[in-house]
C-alpha cells in the first residue's frame, strides 16, 4: 500500500518519540474514515433528468415509483424473514417449518447460551459502531416529522443487521421495526435519486413503511393505513394511490417468494351481541393501561441497566441470559412470538398459565430492549394483547353465570387494543383484524375498542412507544406530521439585515435631527463597544413632553434579543415574553453584535404562509 518502506520505518520503535507519529497516523486515519462515512451516508446517484422530470410533472409516474419502493420493501422483508428463520433453525435445532416461539421446549443449554452469546455479539457490535460509525439511524416517523423524509440507507442497514442478530438469537423483540426502517430508507433513497419534492419524499418514505408492514402481515390494507396513521401522519386522496400500490406490490412479492401461508387461521362468531360491547369496551381500557405499563417498564429497565455496574457492552449479554432463563420456563417468550400467538389463540390455557405467560413475556420484552437488543414491540404487543384478552374472558366467565363474550373475541379485541396503546394506529389494527378474519362484526368491535384504548392512552399518557422514545431523547414530536419546516424557518432567514443604529450617548436633539418622524418606527441602540443596548421608539423620542437628554434614557428591551439560529416558534415565544412588536437580532449572547431586526408582524406572516403551503400540500393542491 505504501511506496517503499521508509514511511513504515518512521512509525516503528517504542517510546514517546515513536508514539507521536503513531498518534498522528491514527488521527489521519480517523479523519479519512470520518470523511468516507459522510460520503457513504450522503452520496446519491441521480437518475437522468428526463425521468426526474416525468416524476415531478405527473403523479402517475410517482405511483410507478411507489410500486418500485413496494417491490424493494417486499424483497427486504423476505430476505430478513429467511435469514432469521435460518438462524433459528441452526441455533435452536428447529425443523424446516417450525417456529421458535411455538416450541413446547428448547434444549436448556441452547436456551441459555444462544441469547447470551447473541447479546455479547450485540455488545461488541455496539463498541465497534461507537468507534467507527457513531451516527444514529433516523426512525421513519422522526424523518418525516423533522427532516422532510431524508434517511440514510447505510445507517438503516446497520440497524437492520442489529435487529436480525437480536431476533435471530432469540431476544424477545420483533422484526417489524427493521422492516419499516429498511422499507422507508429505500423509499427515501429512491426519492432523493429522483430529486422529488419534500412532500413527495415524505410520501415515498410512507410507501416503504406501507410495503414493509403489508408484506410482514400479508395484509395490504393494514400496511397502507400503518403508513397513513404513523409514518405520513395524515390521509388524503393525493396519497392514497401511491401508498396502496406500494403495499400491494410488497405483498405480491412476499406471496411469490414465500408461497407458504403464515397467516392466522382464526374462526370467529358470525355476530356479536349488543350486550357484549360493555365488557369489550372495558377490556379496551384495560389494554390501554397495560400498554402504558409496558412502555413504562421498558423505560424503567433501561434506567436500571444504566445505573447498574454492568458495562454498556456487557448489558445485552446479561439481558440475553435473563431471557434464556425465562425461556427455560416457556420458549414462547423467545423471538417476536408469531407462532406463539397462533398457539395462544387456540390453546385452552388456565388462568394461572395465561397470567404467568403475560408476566414472563412482558419481562422478556422489557429486558431485551432495555439491555440493548434492537427491535420493536409491534408483534409482542399483539401477542400480549391476545393473552390479556383471554385472561379477561376467563375472569369474566368466573363472575358471570354464562360466558357473555367468547374467548376468541376477547383475544382479538385485546390484541388490537394493546397494540393500539403501544404502537398507535386504530384503523391499522382494525384492518389487520378484518384481513385476518374477514369478519365485519369482529372488525366493528375492534374499531370501538381501538378508539377507547387510543383515547385512554392519549388522556393518561400522551405517547405511543415510538413517540415516547422521542420524548425521552428531548424531541417534542407526537406524530409524523411535518414540523421540520419550523426548524428551517429560522430568525436568520426572516430578519431584515439593513438596520440603522445609534450610540446610547447620542443627545436627544441630535437623534431627532438624524431620525425625523416617518423615517422608521424604531432604532436599535448600541453602546460604546458597539454592542446591543436596546431599542428606541421614534414616536417616543419625538414626544414634546419628553424630558430625556440622551438616547440612553429612552431605550427598551435591553435584555430581549433574538439569535439567528432561533426557530419561528422560539421567536414568537420571545415576542410574547418581551411584549414587543420588534426585536434586534445579535450574533451571540456574549458578543451582542447587531446583525438584523425582526418584527413580530413579519414573523407571523411568514408562519401563516408556511402553514398555508403545508395545507395545500396535504390536500393535494
Amino acid at each position: 500500500m505504501f511506496q517503499g518502506t521508509g514511511l513504515l520505518e518512521r512509525f516503528r520503535g517504542t517510546g514517546a518519540a515513536s508514539a507521536r507519529p503513531r498518534r498522528r497516523l491514527g488521527q489521519f486515519v480517523g479523519t479519512v474514515l470520518a470523511r468516507q462515512r459522510h460520503r457513504l451516508g450522503e452520496w446519491v446517484l441521480h437518475v437522468p433528468h428526463t425521468l426526474r422530470a416525468l416524476v415531478r410533472a405527473d403523479e402517475i409516474w410517482l405511483v410507478v415509483l411507489a410500486a418500485g419502493v413496494g417491490l424493494g420493501a417486499g424483497v427486504c422483508v423476505t430476505a430478513m424473514t429467511w435469514t432469521t428463520q435460518a438462524m433459528h433453525r441452526v441455533l435452536f435445532a428447529l425443523g424446516p417449518h417450525e417456529r421458535l416461539s411455538g416450541q413446547v421446549e428448547v434444549e436448556a443449554w441452547r436456551a441459555l447460551i444462544v441469547p447470551t452469546v447473541g447479546g455479547l455479539l450485540m455488545g461488541v457490535i455496539g463498541l465497534a459502531l461507537a468507534r467507527w460509525w457513531p451516527r444514529r439511524a433516523i426512525d421513519p416517523i422522526e424523518a418525516n416529522a423533522l427532516y422532510g423524509g431524508r434517511m440514510s440507507l447505510n445507517d438503516s442497514l446497520i440497524l437492520v443487521g442489529q435487529t436480525m442478530v437480536s431476533n435471530g438469537c432469540g431476544a424477545s423483540v420483533g422484526l417489524e421495526a427493521g422492516y419499516t426502517q429498511i422499507g422507508s430508507a429505500l423509499g427515501s433513497r429512491l426519492g432523493r435519486s429522483f430529486r422529488v419534492r419534500r412532500s413527495d419524499l415524505r410520501l415515498l418514505v410512507g410507501c416503504g413503511a406501507a410495503g414493509a408492514i403489508g408484506a410482514a402481515f400479508n395484509a395490504p390494507l393494514t400496511g397502507a393505513f400503518y403508513a397513513f396513521e404513523l409514518v405520513i401522519g395524515t390521509y388524503s386522496l393525493a396519497t392514497l394511490a401511491p401508498v396502496v400500490v406500494a403495499s400491494i406490490s410488497a405483498v405480491s412479492v412476499v406471496r411469490v417468494l414465500i408461497p407458504e401461508d403464515y397467516g392466522f387461521d382464526i374462526r370467529v362468531p358470525t355476530a356479536i351481541e349488543p350486550a357484549a360491547y360493555l365488557p369489550i369496551l372495558a377490556l379496551g381500557m384495560v389494554c390501554a393501561l397495560g400498554g402504558i405499563a409496558i412502555m413504562r417498564g421498558v423505560t424503567l429497565t433501561e434506567e436500571i441497566f444504566r445505573r447498574s455496574a454492568v458495562p454498556g457492552w456487557a448489558r445485552p449479554a446479561f439481558g440475553g441470559l435473563v431471557v434464556g432463563m425465562l425461556a427455560l420456563v416457556t420458549p414462547q417468550v423467545l423471538s417476536s412470538g408469531h407462532a406463539a400467538l397462533q398457539v395462544g389463540l387456540d390453546a385452552p390455557y388456565s388462568v394461572q398459565q395465561i397470567a404467568l405467560l403475560i408476566l414472563l413475556k412482558s419481562i422478556a420484552s422489557a429486558v431485551s430492549i432495555g439491555s440493548g437488543f434492537r427491535g420493536g414491540l409491534f408483534f409482542a404487543s399483539l401477542f400480549l394483547g391476545g393473552l390479556l384478552g383471554k385472561l379477561f374472558a376467563a375472569c369474566l366467565a368466573m363472575v358471570t353465570a354464562t360466558q357473555a363474550v367468547p374467548s376468541i373475541v376477547c383475544a382479538l379485541v385485546g390484541m388490537s387494543g394493546l397494540a393500539v396503546a403501544v404502537v398507535g394506529g386504530p384503523l391499522t389494527m382494525a384492518f389487520l383484524v378484518l384481513e385476518s378474519t374477514g369478519s365485519l362484526p369482529m372488525t366493528i368491535a375492534v374499531v370501538a375498542v381501538s378508539v377507547v384504548s387510543s383515547l385512554t392512552v392519549r388522556r393518561t399518557f400522551g405517547y405511543s412507544f415510538a413517540t415516547w422514545r422521542f420524548h425521552l431523547r428531548g424531541e417534542a414530536i407526537r406524530s409524523a406530521v411535518d414540523i421540520g419546516w419550523m426548524r428551517s424557518l429560522t430568525v436568520g432567514r426572516m430578519m431584515r439585515r439593513e438596520v440603522r443604529t445609534v450610540r446610547s450617548d447620542t443627545p436627544l436633539a441630535a437623534f431627532r435631527r438624524d431620525f425625523p418622524l416617518g423615517a422608521t418606527a424604531r432604532v436599535v441602540v448600541v453602546d460604546e463597544a458597539n454592542r446591543y443596548a436596546g431599542i428606541v421608539a421614534l414616536a417616543e423620542a419625538h414626544a414634546t413632553d419628553s424630558k430625556a437628554e440622551t438616547v440612553a434614557e429612552l431605550i427598551h428591551n435591553e435584555t430581549d434579543i433574538l439569535l439567528p439560529q432561533m426557530t419561528i416558534k422560539e421567536a414568537v415565544s420571545m415576542f410574547e415574553q418581551a411584549e414587543a412588536d420588534a426585536l434586534a437580532v445579535v450574533d451571540g449572547k456574549e458578543t451582542k453584535r447587531v446583525i438584523g431586526l425582526l418584527t413580530e408582524q413579519h414573523a407571523l406572516r411568514r408562519y401563516s404562509e408556511e402553514l398555508d403551503r403545508r395545507r395545500r400540500e396535504l390536500s393535494g393542491e
